[in-house]
């Protein structure tokens, strides 16, 4: 007799950050779930990666700003488990003309939903912001408690402590094995030259950090070192890194060694078989659930066109580009610049954003709210950098309003944004088999808001009334969809 398969309540199939919120809403709920991933932890390949995202209350539309609360709440809440600051409030500067009707919508939601804010006249904006240029009469809206989420050290806890507790991880990374416990205690804090070794249970691990990518400019792009470092810097002619392993490691591992949760990285899906319990196949082998929750950002509609479903779904490669401050520290959190959102300066199709620089130092990011239609398995083949049209709309934006910066980018990355029609999320069941749910088309905007899509998503698997109305968000919007897509 064939022994019995294994049951989870669920499985989410993709381990960015609104899967990996997914999963930790089910195992703080007691479920016995799955958590599935294509490429080995950590990777690049997805929306989820980088080390900074902008966190704000400020939207058009009530329901986000609603979201936004709760999302505020729980992120505060992970940072208190985490032991390590992973946002920091820096006011969000809206800028447009005064008769723009996007900044006069988010400002009356912003009155309506009781988020603190400032109006500021063109003088005002230039006696306290005198390194952004304005030449037309610009305004701003400053939320107060908008700012910098560093989205690494969020999804890095999450991730590596699930791959920690299971005892598995990329066997090109070689930190932990199978039989290779983690290191107790794991050291406080410690500065290291390159190079050298960091004695944690008898590995090296900068050893192995230095072996993934060449030491100098393009080490700190590296995944994991982003994942174990706060820093990259030269003292007494000596390149170092800071190390902050305790605030990364701990407290998931901790948090998920009490829930239960399981993650199998590295494994491909390939087929799913609906049903009551559903089949998932993967490159290793198939698993069975309850019921199935996909977040796999610009994968998606390859796993449900063979469901009989197609969401209007565009896969754009973006260009996220940093620029060298002429004077080190110019537009830094130090000098309590803010975090800014162009709404019409450039008068480009899409926004302009920007964070204060810290990540990398003297370098400040700005960047273009859209990018160049892509294949996510072609992301980085040479076709894909064909086209540079938004680097241009940016570098004449930094050249007119940032003028102490360098008007071309020093520092460009990658990722890949998952858009619909509108701009609002898909978080909905599958119109045929309700115990398949969706969550996809985050838009670029959909980090912030994770840990609330975790629950909602959460919710929707396992049949419950859910926290908030999904009419913005349900398949059903989308009137162009005919059978041939559902």
């Amino acid at each position: 007799m064939a022994a019995q398969r294994e049951l989870y309540d669920a499985i989410v199939i993709g381990a960015g950050i609104q899967g990996c919120f997914t999963a930790y809403h089910l195992a703080k709920h007691s479920k016995k779930v799955l958590l599935l991933e294509q490429f080995f932890l950590p990777h690049s390949r997805g929306s989820s990666h980088g080390q900074s995202r902008i966190i704000r209350r400020a939207y058009p539309e009530d329901f986000y700003t609603q979201m936004m609360a709760e999302c505020y709440s729980m992120w505060a809440q992970l940072e208190h488990e985490a032991g390590t600051q992973l946002h920091r409030q820096t006011g969000l500067l809206l800028l447009g003309m005064k008769e723009n009707p996007e900044l006069k919508t988010i400002q009356a939601t912003l009155s309506r939903q009781g988020v603190e804010h400032q109006c500021l006249s063109s003088e005002e904006l230039k006696q306290r912001f005198p390194n952004i240029w304005l030449a037309r009469g610009e305004v701003g809206l400053l939320e107060a408690s908008g700012g910098v989420l560093y989205a690494d050290k969020a999804l890095r806890a999450l991730q590596v402590t699930w791959w920690i507790v299971r005892g598995h991880t990329a066997p090109a990374l070689g930190i932990l094995g199978p039989h290779q416990p983690s290191p107790d205690p794991w050291p406080e804090e410690r500065l290291c030259p390159a190079g050298s070794s960091l004695d944690c249970g008898g590995r090296a691990i900068l050893d192995i950090l230095l072996g993934l990518d060449n030491m100098g400019e393009r080490s700190r792009a590296c995944p994991l070192f982003s994942a174990l470092s706060e820093g990259f810097f030269v003292h007494q002619g000596e390149p170092h890194i800071k190390l902050i392993l305790p605030s990364l490691f701990l407290p998931f591992q901790d948090a998920i060694r009490k829930l239960g949760g399981i993650v199998h990285d590295g494994e491909k899906v390939v087929e799913i078989k609906p049903g009551l319990p559903v089949t998932v196949k993967t490159t290793s082998r198939s698993y069975q659930a309850e019921s199935l929750i996909i977040t796999a950002g610009p994968w998606t509609n390859r796993l449900l066109r063979p469901l009989g479903a197609e969401l209007p779904l565009q896969t754009l490669r973006i260009n996220v580009c940093y620029w060298q401050e002429k004077v080190a520290g110019s537009y830094s959190v130090s000098q309590a610049f803010p975090c800014f959102m162009d709404l019409g300066l450039s008068l480009a199709p899409h926004h302009i954003y920007g964070l204060p620089s810290r990540e990398y130092p003297g370098l400040m990011k700005v960047c273009y709210h859209h990018g160049n239609n892509a294949d996510p398995e072609e992301r980085d083949c040479p076709a894909a950098f064909s086209n540079i049209q938004d680097v241009h709309i940016l570098s004449g934006f930094v050249r007119d309003h940032l003028p102490d910066l360098q008007p071309e980018p020093a520092v460009m990355e990658h990722c890949m944004y998952t858009n619909t029609p509108d701009g609002h999320f898909v978080l909905d069941r599958h119109p045929k088999y309700d115990n398949i749910v969706i969550g996809a088309g985050f838009s670029g905007h959909g980090f912030k808001l994770s840990p609330v899509v975790g629950k909602i998503l959460y919710e929707l698997s396992m049949k419950l009334t859910p926290s908030y109305d999904l009419t913005p968000f349900r398949i059903s919007r989308f009137p162009s969809l005919g059978k041939a897509h559902l």
